[in-house]
């Protein structure tokens, strides 16, 4: 309905011909009707469930299948998987590169996943690495950077990204990210800090020298939201809190810089959200230090004033990306 309005709007104006109306209507009914997302979608779903099920199977049958068995089958998996990824797999370049086939990508991630339960099996049932517990987490972040590089995959990187943080011992899983870290701890909130600027530098690094540079994104994004919610605690329950604030402030004023050259919706909106948490914060904080009746009565005009800009940014978020 859209394009015959659009068609029969330019028809009117005489910019095409009603033949050319007809030609372009018809081509409009007729043209394939792309399932590419929903597809890959479902694909994800199904290696969600497949490694799901195939859990829940060796749990309840774990007694009459045996350990061997369920290790040979795991690696089995693995390795067909890894095999038919590396048998499809395209040159090596540091541009992006297009996969030869629709099932590679869906392939390494159950490869990576199997690799990821085949390690686990083994630590958990025979105690592989001891007590050697850092070999557990840096040894998939090893091969899944290798992977995601070689093979040039996103979903694979953010997986090497989870694996080296948690070798660090600091878990960078968005939704994770503020349930499982212990934020009290000072040394906790700098190596968190670390470790973000030092994944957003590697997302700029890529993205400058054209070094995978479509993979900038997962690194920024990861980084950067680590990187602020560890200022943010730090600045919150830290003596030397004004340092924090320092970092926040240069890391949203970055962010929206950033957005704006790549018109990036969601690194300004990180940006504006975390800067006015920040900008709040410090506002409060030098109130409440100043013992003045009209210091609070005007910052009380600060969500007023604050709320009408969030309307603002809202309706010009367009003209703020230009």
């Amino acid at each position: 309905m859209q394009t015959q309005t659009i068609l029969q709007d330019l028809q009117q104006k005489g910019i095409i011909s009603s033949e050319q109306s007809a030609v372009v209507s018809e081509y409009e009914k007729q043209k394939p009707f792309s399932l590419h997302y929903e597809l890959r979608t479902v694909l994800y779903l199904g290696i969600t469930l497949l490694t799901g099920g195939l859990g829940v199977l060796i749990y309840q049958n774990l007694d009459t299948i045996g350990h061997g068995v369920i290790v040979a089958l795991i690696a089995l998996i693995t390795l067909a998987c890894f095999g038919f990824v590396f048998w499809k797999r395209q040159p090596f370049t540091w541009e992006e590169a297009k996969n030869a086939h629709t099932f590679a990508d869906f392939a390494l991630l159950l490869a990576c996943t199997s690799f990821l339960i085949l390690e686990g099996y083994l630590q958990f049932q025979y105690d592989l690495f001891g007590t050697k517990y850092g070999l557990v987490t840096i040894l998939p972040a090893i091969s899944f950077f290798f992977s995601a590089y070689f093979f040039d995959h996103r979903g694979v990187l953010s997986m090497a990204i989870t694996a080296f943080a948690s070798w660090v011992g600091v878990s960078i899983a968005p939704l994770s990210v503020l349930s499982q870290n212990d934020f009290s701890a000072p040394h906790f909130i700098n190596t968190a800090i670390v470790l973000g600027l030092g994944l957003s530098a590697n997302g700029l690094i890529s993205e400058y020298k054209n070094l995978k540079k479509h993979f900038s994104f997962t690194y920024l994004l990861l980084g950067s939201n680590l990187t602020l919610i560890s200022a943010l605690t730090g600045m919150f329950s830290q003596s030397l809190w004004f340092i924090y604030a320092f970092i926040t402030l240069i890391l949203c004023v970055g962010l929206f810089l950033y957005a704006r050259k790549t018109q990036s919706y969601i690194f300004l909106l990180m940006g504006i959200i975390y800067g006015y948490i920040a900008l709040t914060y410090i506002l409060f904080k030098l109130v409440f230090s100043v013992d003045n009746e009209l210091v609070y009565s005007l910052a009380m005009y600060y969500f007023l004033l604050s709320g009408v800009g969030v309307i603002m940014f809202l309706l010009n978020i367009k003209k703020i990306l230009k």
